[in-house]
């Protein structure tokens, strides 16, 4: 690491007072993020008959969010870089603290999507910037300890967050939900503000690539508009949306090509392992958003289920990652990730179907067979899909890389359940009728399977070994420094 990106003062001593202070405050941080995002859906149904909100009102609740963060979260890596990681850090948790209480005090749909919208923006900021402070604050041999430590807080955070919602949801108000992060958030700033040290990229050029932002805002905005509201907007207002989002895009990758610094770095593509990597990232965290958000729903609305016991069911996927990852990990160092990126989705897929007859007065044991093969299928394609995208670059593209692969898993959890819903012939009040989510419900898992089982055709196609020389050099180590989406949100 050259000696511009250091910290102000040196390293951090990870046993200190203050490194154990900054840890503390970029894990707590995170956590707070991935908490937001696995409680929301647990409270939707009970949102929408709080707000007298609609399904595509309810979409956009979880859509709203993830078009910000997926949209700006590569921008906001890079102005970590420029004006500095700490201080980007500290305006994301603030950020997101108030945007948590706007969230809370809305009074109806479009407060709150308009809040969430905002609180997305604040994720953006804060989320590549957990993982920048560690890489810059501490010595090299300290950083994959202090890594280990931060992914563990975050898989917790996963596995926790179903069960605080259902029991905030069971017991009090969905607006505690957005509420409690306002203390957390206080926490969180107080404590970086004191610990943290600063760092920057002072090598770092060019001007920022607003351009190229602005068309990605206005391309996933328009296409994720056109499919929530596919059901009900006049033709007209459907087709204007479609023209825009295909200028929209045709202009960002003319953009892309000609500019100087771009926002996406298309040369990365030429990669066929990087290309059929993401594209498999967008068709596999499609289909995960879309599975939980109506598996969480079904067993509500239809079995009959509490908040509570509703969030519990996608605890085997927390559980999985936490236990198998590093096997799995292991498992494609060994025989290269193209098996298990396509044995993964297909297990995946088999966990979907055996979860399409959840219905009226389904037990555990209606759901607990589909949703366990379904996280070991999981667990079995993250590690690798981490490897492989940064393994197909050269080691200082990795940390880009890593970004983009994080936009690209939000962008297809946001297109997925912006569309499926509106396809599966779900609109209106349909979520709080057990007859008409049921049918929609059993489509969409079956169309979730469809996408799963898309994502190993592209990856047993696409990862075949490319006749090249040995990989770049630091390719291994890059695989060790950063990381992937590694923990579903």
């Amino acid at each position: 690491m050259a000696v511009t990106d250091q910290p102000q003062g040196g390293y951090l001593d990870r046993h200190s007072p203050r490194g154990r202070a900054m840890l503390a405050a970029v894990t707590l941080g995170s956590g707070i993020a991935i908490l937001d995002g696995s409680i929301v859906n647990v409270a939707l149904r009970t949102i929408g008959e709080s707000l007298s909100a609609s399904l595509p009102q309810l979409q956009w609740v979880v859509g709203g969010y993830l078009l910000s963060l997926a949209s700006l979260v590569l921008v906001a890596g890079a102005l970590g870089d420029r004006i500095g990681r700490r201080r980007v850090y500290l305006i994301g948790m603030a950020w997101f603290m108030l945007a948590s209480a706007l969230c809370a005090l809305a009074q109806d749909p479009g407060q709150l999507i308009a809040a969430r919208l905002v609180q997305g923006v604040g994720a953006a900021l804060l989320t590549p910037g957990a993982l920048a402070l560690i890489q810059a604050s501490y010595a090299p041999g300290e950083r994959a300890p202090a890594i280990g430590t931060w992914a563990g807080v975050s898989g917790i955070a996963a596995a926790i967050g179903p069960l605080i919602g259902g029991a905030i949801v069971d017991t009090t108000s969905w607006r505690w939900i957005f509420a409690i992060n306002v203390p957390l958030c206080l926490a969180v700033i107080a404590l970086a503000w004191w610990s943290a040290p600063e760092s920057r990229d002072e090598e770092s050029t060019g001007r920022f690539d607003l351009v190229g932002s602005a068309l990605v805002v206005v391309t996933l905005g328009a296409s994720t508009w056109a499919l929530t509201t596919a059901a009900e907007a006049p033709t007209a207002a459907l087709v204007l949306a479609w023209v825009v989002t295909a200028v929209a895009a045709a202009t960002f990758l003319l953009w892309s090509r000609r500019a100087s610094h771009p926002l996406v770095p298309l040369h990365l593509f030429g990669s066929r392992v990087f290309s059929a990597a993401n594209a498999m990232t967008l068709l596999v965290y499609g289909a995960l958003g879309a599975v939980m958000l109506f598996v969480v729903i079904q067993l509500q609305v239809t079995s009959g289920w509490s908040a509570t016991a509703s969030g519990l069911a996608g605890l085997p996927v927390t559980v999985a990652l936490l236990l198998l990852s590093s096997r799995a990990a292991a498992l494609a160092d060994r025989v290269g990730p193209r098996i298990p990126m396509t044995v993964g989705p297909v297990v995946c897929g088999v966990g979907t179907v055996l979860m399409v007859g959840i219905g009226r007065d389904t037990g555990w044991t209606g759901v607990a067979p589909g949703m366990v093969v379904f996280a070991l299928g999981l667990a079995l394609l993250v590690s690798p899909l981490t490897a492989a995208v940064l393994a197909a670059v050269a080691d200082r593209y990795a940390g880009l890389a890593s970004g983009i692969n994080n936009a690209v898993a939000r962008t297809g959890s946001l297109l997925a359940v912006a569309a499926l819903p509106a396809l599966v012939g779900l609109s209106g009040d349909d979520y709080a009728d057990p007859v008409a989510f049921t049918e929609g419900y059993r489509w969409a898992m079956l169309a979730c399977t469809a996408l799963l089982v898309g994502g190993g055709v592209i990856s047993w196609f696409g990862l075949r070994p490319e006749v090249t020389g040995p990989p770049p050099a630091g390719a291994a180590r890059g695989r060790r420094r950063h990381a992937g989406p590694s923990t579903p949100a």
